[in-house]
């Protein structure tokens, strides 16, 4: 492809390499977000070699992190944005404060000038935007206590970028005739600034709905899109112009246009832009690892990456507690602020070599990478090992079941499914044993009377003495999929007296009880959307009778359909063309009966006529 143009060779490439990667690692349970910094690794300068101006993309994908900040605004409404003054000058100065002061401190102690140690230690403290933002969108933590602290706490880092870049020159020495022209220059700067900022939120406030609604009643949507990216692109370049972030500028125009009645179209028009140069951007950084100084100093490299995030592990730990966090939600909340930021390439590179030499600059923007590398990594071991172990933290102790049970039905799970179940029997004066790995809802349920056990029931030990070996019943009511099928699994082998009645999530669940055997199943939903369906009948005029008919015709229908294609549910061919067939089937066979009741409705109507008509 020597006469390709390049943005046509740079595309095949990025996009090959995040098609590729970045599903494997979703399959590998690793996440995106490693896929697209994995992708980056292989494309760039230390992989394949297939991209070398690295630095031209990380400024282009920095697009991606301005879009978020932008939606992010979209769905803050100013007074909610006032609300939140306080966590974000708040704890947000003391996470960058405390973090740098010990940073800092550190660096001298080992040796490094203050000068290196102040502006490492600055940009160290600054955390990912967008690994963090990403991290807790996809988690739905933005409305938790700790979403909404790291929310407040980034916030804050952006706008604290803008002083921490000003001091750089400071550090590296100005010139007489520098520091002679500084405080017209300062002043000037100054009112530009506000000037800026002043003109976004007028022209936010009175100028973007009125220019708005004008594109929008041109009936063009892609123009709407074009409207919708330009707004971002000329603030961002507003705010590039007076010095200050693009991204803060960005998330103050989301702000502006959060009562706004075209907020969701501007959020549906974004977002698929949002989502691509996010991904562009973790490839990029990915791109930026300088395995070249990696390889030529290893253990200072390693050194400097744990030390620096085993640091911002403690102390932010300690400010997740001070403000109170639940202690579930702080792991999560202190690996998204450890890791370095994308603002602290920025801060690297325009530091320059009087303040930092090229190796140290070098060090430490591997350091940073190789940090947000990291994250998503120790993210997946939080997940897997730690949180389960958190969740019981500061929650009820509750003992584990311990004296031998003899009730004849044993119920595993006591959730929305089970409680129903269980308080039915209860009703008949039936003695129930009940085993749910809640702490916190078994604690709840013993407040109201219930006669609940704490225990994992896919424990074999906690099963006999639950009193499995002498049940006749059996009800799987949990909520995972997989720990019903293992519970199943542990009854088929080891208790085999005791009838399985199991709660089925979803159709595939079904099925895959079928395949052990449990015949007395029930979807959860089915029944009561039936009902719901029903209603909806009644509502739009449909007799009591006939609403009912027809939801019990479409009940054995479904149980039939379902029935026909549980051979093939491993099938997906098959299992496609017979599910089909069969509703088109069905929905043959109701057009049919609608056409009958229209005509029976019709002689109803006639004869109702004749009966009405005056006789000669």
């Amino acid at each position: 492809m020597e006469h390709a143009p390049a943005w046509l060779t740079n595309s095949l490439i990025y996009l090959s390499a995040a098609v590729l990667v970045v599903p494997l690692s979703k399959a590998l349970g690793l996440g995106s977000i490693i896929g697209y910094l994995v992708a980056g690794i292989a494309i760039g300068p230390w992989g394949l070699g297939l991209v070398s101006r690295v630095e031209d993309v990380l400024h282009f994908a920095e697009f991606g992190v301005v879009l978020m900040l932008f939606l992010v605004g979209l769905e803050l409404e100013p007074k909610r944005l006032w609300n939140l003054r306080r966590p974000i000058f708040g704890w947000g100065t003391a996470q960058v404060l405390s973090c740098a002061a010990v940073l800092f401190a550190i660096g001298c102690a080992v040796g490094a000038p203050w000068r290196v140690s102040l502006v490492a230690a600055l940009g160290l403290a600054l955390s990912s935007t967008a690994i963090a933002l990403q991290v807790f969108g996809e988690r739905n933590l933005l409305r938790t206590p700790s979403g909404q602290a790291g929310f407040s706490i980034l916030l804050f880092q952006d706008v604290a970028a803008i002083p921490i870049l000003a001091i750089l020159p400071l550090l590296a020495g100005a010139t007489v005739a520098e520091q002679s022209m500084s405080g017209l220059d300062r002043l000037l700067e100054g009112l530009k600034i506000f000037g800026v900022i002043g003109g976004i939120v007028l022209g936010g406030r009175l100028a973007l709905r009125p220019v708005l609604r004008w594109i929008a009643r041109s009936d063009t949507p892609e123009i709407f899109t074009a409207a919708a990216l330009l707004l971002v692109v000329a603030i961002a370049a507003l705010m590039q112009f007076v010095g200050l972030s693009m991204a803060l500028g960005a998330f103050l125009a989301g702000v502006l246009l959060a009562e706004s009645e075209y907020r969701r179209e501007l959020e549906t028009d974004i977002e698929p832009f949002k989502g691509l140069l996010l991904g562009l951007f973790f490839i990029a950084v990915g791109m930026t690892i300088d395995f070249g100084v990696l390889l030529a100093s290893p253990w200072i490299m390693a050194m400097l990456v744990v030390g620096f995030m085993a640091i911002k592990l403690v102390v932010i730990y300690a400010l997740a507690k001070a403000m109170g966090l639940a202690y579930q939600e702080r792991p999560v909340f202190t690996l998204l602020l450890a890791q370095g930021g994308e603002f602290a390439f920025v801060v690297f590179q325009s530091a320059g070599p009087d303040v930092l030499p090229p190796q140290v600059t070098s060090l430490l923007i591997g350091a940073v990478a190789l940090s947000m590398l990291l994250s998503p990594l120790l993210l997946v071991l939080i997940d897997r090992y730690l949180l389960p172990r958190y969740s019981r933290i500061g929650g009820p102790q509750l003992e584990e079941i311990s004296e031998q049970q003899d009730a004849k039905v044993l119920i595993c799970g006591f959730g929305r499914y089970g409680q129903i179940v269980g308080r039915m029997l209860m009703s008949q004066g039936l003695r129930v044993t009940v085993l749910d790995h809640d702490a916190d809802n078994v604690e709840g349920l013993r407040e109201f009377g219930f006669r609940v056990f704490y225990g994992d029931a896919t424990r074999l030990d906690l099963l006999r003495t639950a009193g499995a070996g002498t049940a006749k019943a059996v009800v799987v009511a949990v909520d995972d999929i997989e720990q019903s099928l293992e519970i199943v699994d542990l009854f088929r082998e080891n208790f085999p007296q005791a009838q399985i009645i199991a709660r089925a999530r979803n159709v595939s669940h079904l099925f895959q009880l079928r395949d052990r055997g449990v015949t007395l199943v029930e979807r959860e939903v089915f029944e009561s959307s039936l009902r719901s369906a029903r209603s909806v009948l009644e509502v739009l005029g449909w007799p009591a009778h006939e609403a009912r008919e027809s939801s019990m015709r479409f009940r054995e229908r479904n149980l039939k359909l379902t029935d026909d294609i549980y051979p093939h549910y491993k099938d997906r061919a098959k299992l496609i063309a017979v599910n089909k067939a069969g509703r088109q089937q069905f929905e043959e066979q109701m057009a049919r009966e609608r056409e009958e009741r229209k005509r029976r409705a019709g002689r109803d109507w006639d004869r109702q006529e004749d009966d009405e008509a005056p006789k000669p």
